[in-house]
């Protein structure tokens, strides 16, 4: 079969070897840590471009890729789009998020089963009324990767928007001032059992439903947002790690078949 290449990304299906899996972290900081973190093996860099860093890495002789979409839906779309057009069939996101229930422990790794799409991206895929829900494999495999390891953790919806300061009902935004749309909608999320705030959700769920792959998304709570606004190193620190810890042993997981 010809090589094909994929722009934005700027690699080829001849450099990913076949992989079939992808995490998908925002950070391109975060491609390295994740691509290196055991039991991956013989990690690389394949290329780096704009937002997008892909890494390779191994697990036994299975290949998996690490890919950095950036912020938000849009730029997300376009890392999912060009790793399916070269044969990855499961995304698996791996960031951080916004608890906004007040039971939710800083660390605790939550696991989306569904999103509320207040993006534009997934639109461009699918209608608003198409669900955005993660693939079960997906999620069973990242329950039981939480649980095996003990590190804590939620499955649930999670509202997944395309702003960071308006849409999540931020006040501490350059005007101050919240659209009236977006005004006490937290609390409204909050009685409809939302269990957190972050902004590729969404996209990767929407997009991997609508085009017959697998998606899910895990993120470490860094923040309680009924309790505080205020995010400390050591909370995104424990969030992080967490996070990271699951979506590597979940990805462990689904090459495994488990």
């Amino acid at each position: 079969m010809p090589v094909r290449t994929v722009y934005h990304l700027n690699i080829d299906s001849d450099q990913i070897e076949g992989a079939a899996i992808a995490l998908l972290p925002g950070d391109p900081g975060r491609v390295q840590g994740l691509a290196l973190t055991a039991p991956f093996e013989r990690g690389r860099e394949l290329a780096s471009k704009r937002e997008y860093r892909t890494w390779i890495a191994y697990l036994g002789s299975t290949p998996v890729l690490v890919t950095s979409t950036g912020i938000g839906g849009p730029s997300a779309s376009i890392a999912i789009d060009e790793l399916a057009q070269l044969g990855v069939r499961t995304f698996l996101r791996v960031g951080t998020t916004g608890a906004i229930q007040e039971d939710i422990d800083i660390g605790t790794v939550v696991i989306t089963t569904g999103a509320v799409r207040l993006d534009g991206a997934s639109t461009h895929y699918a209608p608003i009324e198409y669900p955005a829900v993660a693939h079960p494999d997906v999620v069973q495999a990242a329950a039981a990767a939480a649980a095996g390891l003990g590190v804590p953790f939620r499955t649930g919806v999670s509202a997944s928007t395309d702003t960071f300061y308006p849409g999540q009902e931020r006040y501490d935004s350059f005007s101050g001032y919240v659209p009236r749309r977006f005004q006490g909608i937290t609390e409204e999320w909050r009685r409809l059992h939302v269990l957190n705030y972050e902004m590729e959700s969404s996209t990767v769920l929407t997009l991997t439903a609508a085009m017959g792959l697998r998606g899910g998304c895990v993120a470490g709570v860094v923040v309680n947002r009924a309790r505080s606004e205020n995010v400390t190193k050591a909370d995104l620190e424990a969030g992080e790690s967490n996070a990271v810890k699951v979506a590597v042993a979940a990805v462990a997981r689904l090459v495994a078949g488990r």
